[in-house]
């Protein structure tokens, strides 16, 4: 039992400078210095249904902290496309995660990062792009095309550090609403969902 302790300490170690280096490598597209919790991102991952029948899609999966809880959610490895823009931590996803489809690429370009795959319906998105070193229509902008690649009812979330929402209310385009505070990552983040606005006028068993 001690000898998985330090096994895991070691991991979550190697990962911490891992992320730096990528982190120093690129500050604006990376836009933390530690990776995501393992806590915040299994509450990440709790939003997919499993029994959709359709991949789902990762944006910004750092070190694959997130692309880990998604596969332990039950979701299989060639059911998850993810997109990472740092090619410091893409090569390192590649091998860790071999049967993940990765895409190295901009979120924000992301028909073109996809590829073949831009026609591509996802069950649900798991964000963890840096919104806040983005100009608010930019932030806008990746939303409603985020939410223009999954079915209506499907949520988009996305982690945060500030305090509010990182795009900005526009009811009559998409809501918002505050999943969870994670105290138990640092810094403490704040998890986001979105869904189209059409989806207000669907009957509550549709959703």
């Amino acid at each position: 039992m001690v000898f998985r302790l330090k096994e895991r300490i070691g991991r979550k170690f190697d990962e911490e400078v891992r992320f730096f280096k990528g982190w120093q490598k690129d500050k604006k597209g990376v836009g933390a210095i530690i990776p995501t919790s393992s806590f915040a991102a299994r509450r990440m991952a709790s939003v997919i249904n499993t029994h959709s029948g359709l991949p789902v899609l990762e944006l910004g999966a750092g070190t694959g902290v997130i692309t880990k809880a998604i596969l332990e959610k039950g979701v299989k490895p060639e059911n998850v496309v993810s997109l990472e823009y740092s090619h410091h931590f893409y090569v390192h996803l590649r091998a860790r995660f071999p049967e993940v489809d990765f895409r190295h690429g901009d979120a924000f370009n992301l028909d073109e990062a996809l590829g073949e795959r831009r026609h591509q319906q996802f069950d649900c998105v798991i964000c963890a792009v840096p919104m806040l070193s983005f100009p608010m229509e930019r932030r806008v902008s990746l939303l409603e095309d985020l939410l223009s690649r999954i079915p209506a009812g499907r949520p988009v979330i996305q982690i945060t550090y500030g305090a509010l929402s990182p795009i900005m209310a526009m009811p009559d385009r998409y809501t918002i609403s505050h999943y969870d505070f994670v105290v138990r990552n640092i810094p403490p983040a704040q998890l986001w969902v979105y869904r189209r606005a059409v989806d207000l006028c669907l009957p509550e068993t549709a959703k």
